[in-house]
This record gives structure tokens, sequence and C-alpha cells, in this order.
């Protein structure tokens, strides 16, 4: 499936605004980590961009996020490889446990793109460009900062072999270079 495409689906599922930025966010980490660590661009991208397809119909039924994803991908002829990184994006209702690179990076990806949204947003200038690593660090070590993303996900990269600082930085820099669309 090419790009246009799956943003043409993606918005056939979800219309809040703020859903699609993430999704858009992931994407471009994915994307980001896929160059750095050598793998597939198009397929971590589409991971990144439809991981949360199904949002929007399982919020109020959490234990079906990433199921009905998953069937979604499936009817569309979306890869395995990227419907077993949706599924594995939540394992506690998946039961699929990440375990390939694909997954892994899915995994860590999903809350740490909310949590650079939330480090812009508390930031006085409230843009992407005004962040740096120690910047997120430091809110990072802050428990009671950002809550909902999780510490354990986004630490969890270093089984691809690399080390939280790195992640944020290619993070942020991923989301930098999409600073528009985000509206960062």
């Amino acid at each position: 499936m090419e790009r246009e495409e799956a943003w043409v689906l993606l918005k056939k599922y979800l219309k809040n605004q703020n859903l699609l930025k993430h999704s858009v966010a992931c994407e471009v980490i994915m994307q980001f980590l896929a160059c750095h660590l050598g793998e597939d661009e198009k397929e971590w991208a589409l991971a990144g961009l439809l991981h949360d397809i199904d949002y929007e119909e399982t919020k109020d039924k959490p234990a079906e996020h990433g199921r009905q994803g998953a069937e979604i991908l499936k009817e569309e002829g979306l890869s395995e490889e990227v419907i077993r990184a949706v599924q594995a994006h939540n394992p506690e209702a998946t039961g699929v446990q990440p375990e390939s690179p694909i997954e892994r990076a899915l995994y860590a990806v999903d809350p740490v793109s909310g949590f650079i949204v939330a480090c812009a947003l508390i930031h006085p200038e409230k843009q992407l460009d005004s962040l740096d690593l120690s910047f997120l660090l430091h809110r990072f070590s802050e428990k009671s900062f950002a809550r909902g993303a999780s510490r354990e996900a986004m630490k969890s990269i270093e089984s691809l072999g690399l080390s939280l600082e790195e992640f944020l930085e290619i993070a942020l820099c991923a989301m930098q270079s999409k600073k528009e669309e985000l509206g960062l």
C-alpha cells in the first residue's frame, strides 16, 4: 500500500485531528528509526501511520484496541509484518508481544510521540524546535509528567541497540521535520 492510500484509509476511520497528528508523528519517527537501523522505511512508516486506525472505534473498549485494527489492515491487504506490529503495540489487549524489530520499535514509538508533544506544550515557546535532548531527559525523569507515556515502553528501545538518549534524539529530529503538519 502506498502512503497516500494509507492516509485515505486512516482518515476513513479517524476523524480526531489530534489522533491524525499522532499517527503522522509515529509514521515519521518509525521512518527515521528504520533508516537509522537499516530497515524497510516504507513498511515501518506504514506501521506507524496506521497503528491506531481502530482507536476511535475501541476507545471505550481498550481490550479491543489493536485487534480491530489488525482485522482492518488484513482486509486491506497490508503485510503480515505491519499487522503484527499493530497488534504488538498493545500487547495487553492482543496477546502479541513485541518481538521483531518493527514490533519493538512501534511499541516504543507510540508513547514517545505523545511524550514529545507534552514536552513541547509545556515549553514556553510551545514549539518542537525549542526542545533539545536535555529538556526531554529532564522531563523523562519526572514520573508525574506525561504519566500516560510509558517510560518502560520507551526504554524498551534498548532491545534494538539504541540508548534512550539516541532514541529521543531520533524521535525529536523526526518530529521536527514535520513540525508544520504537527502544528508545533
